[in-house]
């Protein structure tokens, strides 16, 4: 019996690894986490019986404590609720910035990671791989894309992969003639047309911010140079991705649309569990699709490589004003083609760190400081941006 802990139960991932644990069982739930959806939590406590929960808002906390007893603990801070739990793996569904410190804790804790937060290794891609490394734990991805580059690379060598295609479905407007986008409103954004997420991920997805963010991921997880990770639109989502070999071979992870698939994957790994997924019919599917990215049009996609380039504490200031923008965004106060604009704006106002050479033993010093206060740069400024808009 695997002892799990999940951070952002409440969530898109959080809520389907939990209807994933009732289809495979094996699985004793230590933790569970949430901002505000306390109705939710109660819910799943109830059906889990974790020991331990955390309650992020601080209202929302409050009235937690009121209403939780019993033998569940509750608390208001990540990285105590991870010094509380004791678990082999801790899945992290956290959205934004605020998934990495409790995943470097979970990490010196000798806890493996299903990362589904894509944003720990955008602002600290080095520092958690040299620490993972240090502390003998997994990284096993959850991010349907990742997923595939890592079951793909079951059974070879990493040293002769070449390169990673990294699909993506190009999101609600990805037909959409530039001189409209300005136009389009938040809930056409969340429209996408193939997967249900969260709002943050769908409004990135639309920017094509999100493909931008999994080639810094898969840079990392993968130990490639950003100029072997191709992007290919295919609106389809079927080809999940795929690995290019130096004898020429490619292979691909296809499968339908359905997170359910890598989450279990990533908790039973080496193993696989079955589930009640839809197989794939492939006199149904017809025509699977490819086509180049449109840069010019979504410039998200260059601004993060442009990132990387730089590289030290530039992809963290990046992932803090893409935050702040998309909430910007999402509250109406701008338009969807400003997004990248001021992000941009942010990076050029921006005067970047070299944490290069930092390893995982100054984890706690220097450089941790410097990711945070970097990614809290990104967030402030966007607003500042604003006002002159």
């Amino acid at each position: 019996m695997k002892k799990l802990a999940i951070l952002g139960s409440t969530g898109s991932i959080g809520t389907q690894a939990l209807d994933t644990l009732r289809h495979i069982g094996g699985f004793s739930v230590e933790g569970l986490s949430c901002s505000t959806n306390i109705a939710l939590l109660l819910e799943q406590i109830q059906e889990f019986k974790p020991k331990h929960v955390c309650v992020t808002d601080e209202k929302s906390y409050y009235e937690a404590k009121k209403i939780i007893g019993g033998s569940t603990q509750i608390l208001h801070d990540l990285e105590e609720f991870v010094d509380n739990i004791d678990a082999d793996i801790a899945l992290n569904s956290l959205v934004g910035s605020a998934g990495l410190k409790p995943t470097i804790r979970a990490i010196e804790k000798g806890m493996d990671i299903a990362l589904a937060n894509k944003e720990t290794l955008v602002c600290a891609g080095k520092l958690i791989m040299d620490l993972v490394k240090e502390k003998n734990v997994r990284i096993i991805p959850v991010d349907s894309e990742h997923s595939a580059i890592f079951q793909c690379l079951q059974g070879n060598s990493a040293k002769d992969m070449t390169k990673i295609h990294l699909t993506a479905s190009g999101g609600p407007f990805r037909k959409l003639p530039k001189n409209k986008l300005t136009d389009v409103s938040v809930k056409d954004a969340l429209a996408h047309p193939n997967w249900a997420m969260g709002k943050k991920i769908t409004i990135d997805s639309a920017t094509l911010m999100n493909k931008g963010l999994e080639m810094i991921e898969a840079k990392w997880l993968f130990d490639i140079d950003m100029d072997n990770i191709n992007v290919i639109i295919h609106p389809e989502s079927i080809i999940h991705s795929m690995v290019e070999f130096r004898d020429g071979s490619i292979m691909a992870q296809l499968g339908d649309k359905d997170m359910k698939v890598p989450i279990a994957y990533a908790l039973t790994y080496p193993d696989r569990a079955p589930l009640p997924s839809k197989n794939l019919d492939f006199f149904e599917l017809k025509n699977l699709t490819f086509e180049k990215p449109r840069y010019e049009d979504f410039p998200a996609l260059s601004l993060c490589m442009e990132a990387v380039k730089i590289g030290g504490t530039m992809p963290a200031l990046l992932n803090g004003a893409n935050e702040a923008a998309v909430a910007l965004f999402l509250e109406g106060a701008i338009k969807f083609t400003q997004i990248p604009v001021i992000i941009e704006k942010a990076m050029a106002a921006y005067t970047y760190k070299d944490n290069s050479a930092i390893g995982a033993s100054t984890l706690g010093a220097n450089a941790l400081r410097d990711i945070i206060e970097a990614d809290l740069f990104g967030k402030n400024y966007i607003y500042e941006v604003i006002k002159c808009l």
